[in-house]
């Protein structure tokens, strides 16, 4: 039977790999299959609850019967709350009327497309990288793709921006990266805010201006000598054409929580504002009442992030450990030295080889399901986050990761590479 004809849209667009990988993976787990699933950029909740004080707030905001609508831009008291919890933690000014608060990070990535640009704007953006590729299509843009590497931390460089700068309309970042959880270092993002500034000044007044949507949902989570920088504090002039994507949902571990935020300039937060009110993509207003109540609360942030950061970290580091030791005795992996977010980039190069029943992995798909099936280790690859289908490098997340079971997956990983020839 012919399917109906629906939109362009409807034809075209392509569901979340990484969301279709999950659900495959959930079922092989119900039907009694051991995996280690290191798919999805979530939490398991008996690994990593929210803040107990969050936890509270919610339950009694409930019984308060916070259950009306909220204001479309989000609730006053958080939006209050947001601006003096980027102020006492990034150092960052912004004002009620600048902060729009939603239904987690995708409405906000949405809205600020949708806001900026137009059918034919080109909008630059990296891959690997989440969902930008989706959301220029989306939105009938000209997909300007960056294809970044392990030497620049899979980032897009200044040089590559710069070349392709003329004639865009937004410039997508996300630094602490998903799917990497590498980050883009101070001096590369100067450079980019001077180009972006640069060009707008070249730039006619009735020209449409040069957007960065700077989405820094894991800028908590960074580990060691790591830092976090954010174009405001770097080249405050860019407070007019950056527009932030932030929220609870990596920082608390609370992604179903659903509270994001976005920090902008006023005009275009208000624009975004009248997008969301059509869309209802709000947060439930208890949760924001609750989310308002727990930012003010320094001293248990402080508490829950040291435990929070150090289980992940500890997690990212034994893997990535695991993995060196693998290709320090020949095996064709390698791993990317934790840097921050939940996410460890992983290399298993396998293209050629054959397996012990003499088949030849002759696609980066194989060696996945081989990897799968025969070490029962779950990630996600990069053409999931519009890489190339031939890109041997994968995102592996921790945030459901057990830390006893650490050792046996990488046992199984070094079984099943042994195994081939």
């Amino acid at each position: 039977m012919s399917q109906p004809k629906l939109s362009h849209l409807a034809g075209t667009l392509v569901g979340s790999e990484i969301v279709n990988l999950g659900n495959a993976i959930s079922e092989r787990i119900r039907n009694g299959e051991k995996i280690y699933n290191f798919t999805i950029g979530d939490f398991d909740p008996a690994e990593f609850p929210i803040p107990t004080e969050l936890e509270a707030l919610i339950i009694e905001s409930y019984q308060q019967r916070n259950t009306s609508y909220p204001a479309a831009e989000g609730v006053l008291d958080l939006r209050k709350a947001v601006s003096s919890f980027i102020k006492e933690w990034e150092g960052l000014e912004y004002a009620p009327n600048e902060i729009q608060i939603a239904s987690g990070g995708r409405p906000l990535i949405y809205t600020i497309f949708k806001a900026i640009v137009d059918k034919g704007d080109k909008v630059i953006y990296g891959v690997p990288s989440w969902n930008n590729n989706h959301y220029v299509h989306m939105t009938d843009g000209e997909h300007c793709i960056i294809d970044c590497s392990a030497d620049n931390d899979f980032m897009p460089t200044p040089e590559e921006i710069k070349k392709n700068i003329p004639g865009a309309t937004l410039i997508c970042i996300c630094t602490p990266q998903n799917p990497t959880g590498t980050t883009l270092s101070k001096n590369a993002l100067a450079e980019i805010c001077d180009l972006i500034l640069e060009e707008n000044k070249r730039r006619a007044d009735d020209e449409k201006k040069l957007y960065l949507m700077f989405d820094q949902m894991y800028w908590t989570l960074t580990y060691g000598s790591t830092e976090h920088f954010n174009p405001i504090s770097l080249r405050p002039d860019m407070k007019p054409y950056t527009i932030f994507v932030d929220g609870i949902s990596k920082v608390f571990a609370a992604t179903g929580v659903r509270v994001g935020w976005a920090l902008g300039p006023e005009t275009v937060i208000a624009k975004m504002k009248a997008i969301l009110s059509h869309l209802g993509a709000w947060a439930p207003m208890a949760e924001q009442k609750a989310v308002a109540n727990y930012l003010v609360q320094k001293e248990a942030i402080a508490k829950y992030l040291t435990h929070f950061k150090s289980e992940l970290e500890e997690r990212l580091r034994n893997i990535h450990a695991g993995f060196i030791a693998l290709k320090e005795k020949g095996y064709s992996v390698d791993s990317v030295t934790p840097q921050a977010a939940i996410y460890l980039t992983i290399k298993i190069d396998l293209v050629g080889k054959t397996t012990s029943e003499g088949n030849i992995l002759s696609t980066q798909s194989d060696v996945t399901s081989y990897i799968l099936g025969e070490a029962k280790l779950a990630v996600v690859p990069f053409s999931a986050f519009g890489a190339g289908n031939k890109n041997p490098w994968y995102r592996l997340s921790v945030g459901t990761c057990k830390k006893q079971e650490i050792p046996e997956m990488l046992a199984k990983l070094a079984a099943a590479l042994a195994k081939l020839s």
